[in-house]
């Protein structure tokens, strides 16, 4: 599937990978916004999707929203798009399966909170990543100043916030923006190996675990558990279940089937 300013690729064992792809650098507009939510409600709809990696089809993974365009809004017309971009981000935190964010060259304000909407970021080691907006005057509102204190935690990511610095990819390891930092032409490599790592897995155990982590973060720990136990018991009667054991037992490698 492909429209004006993305591309989806469906490769082997459910792997997904969505490419933007509106040089230079991406920028936020409404057409690669919308582009963006339709494909994200196409991959929702996809039952065999296991895995989706989002990345750049061009030097620069996202460089936040298109100013040139934001400048010919009127105010109503902003308090229409920004909850439109929030939107996206929502929909791939949404996801019910493993998002890996790709990054490459630059990663600002709504580029970076795309990346924090994903589950997992790797960083090739040119990137450039922050949240800008204090700098303009306006603040993160699509997921920002939420998702970056649970990743970092609140003080960490008000320095971000605040400052409105761009860091290197070896800074955004450290503070635990990333999850890995590796060579810029190694980048899709790697995602692609994180991919089928995960993709290797079983596909219901896969998505009840995401469910089990992400229900159970705001909850007290005893809530929490027991979202964990009803969540295990979603794998028991499936037939991955079965052939994993079947697997261990002939000494080869499990085929799962997502059922």
């Amino acid at each position: 599937m492909s429209a004006r300013c993305v591309r989806l690729d469906a490769g082997d064992n459910g792997i997904r990978t969505l490419s933007m792809d509106r040089p230079p650098v991406n920028a936020l507009g409404h057409q690669l916004v919308s582009d963006l939510t339709a494909t994200i409600e196409q991959l929702r709809a996809d039952e065999q999707a296991r895995v989706l990696v989002l990345r750049s089809g061009g030097k620069h993974f996202c460089a936040g929203a298109d100013l040139k365009e934001r400048r010919s809004m009127s105010l109503d017309d902003v308090r229409a798009f920004v909850p439109r971009l929030a939107g996206v981000c929502n929909g791939l935190a949404d996801l019910p399966f493993p998002t890996i964010a790709a990054v490459r060259g630059a990663a600002a304000g709504g580029g970076c909170e795309l990346a924090l909407a994903c589950d997992l970021r790797i960083l090739a080691d040119d990137t450039k990543i922050g949240l800008r907006e204090t700098a303009l005057a306006i603040i993160p509102a699509a997921g920002g100043t939420q998702r970056l204190p649970r990743l970092i935690g609140p003080a960490r990511a008000k320095r971000w916030i605040f400052a409105a610095e761009m860091h290197s990819a070896d800074v955004a390891a450290r503070d635990g923006v990333a999850d890995r930092v590796v060579p810029a032409d190694r980048l899709d490599d790697e995602a692609a190996s994180l991919a089928a790592a995960i993709a290797a897995n079983g596909p219901v155990a896969i998505r009840l675990a995401k469910a089990a982590i992400e229900g159970g973060a705001d909850r007290p720990m005893a809530e929490a558990l027991r979202l964990e136990w009803e969540s295990y018991q979603g794998v028991l009667e499936t037939e991955d279940r079965i052939e994993a054991l079947r697997a261990f037992e002939e000494k080869r490698p499990p085929r799962f089937r997502g059922a």
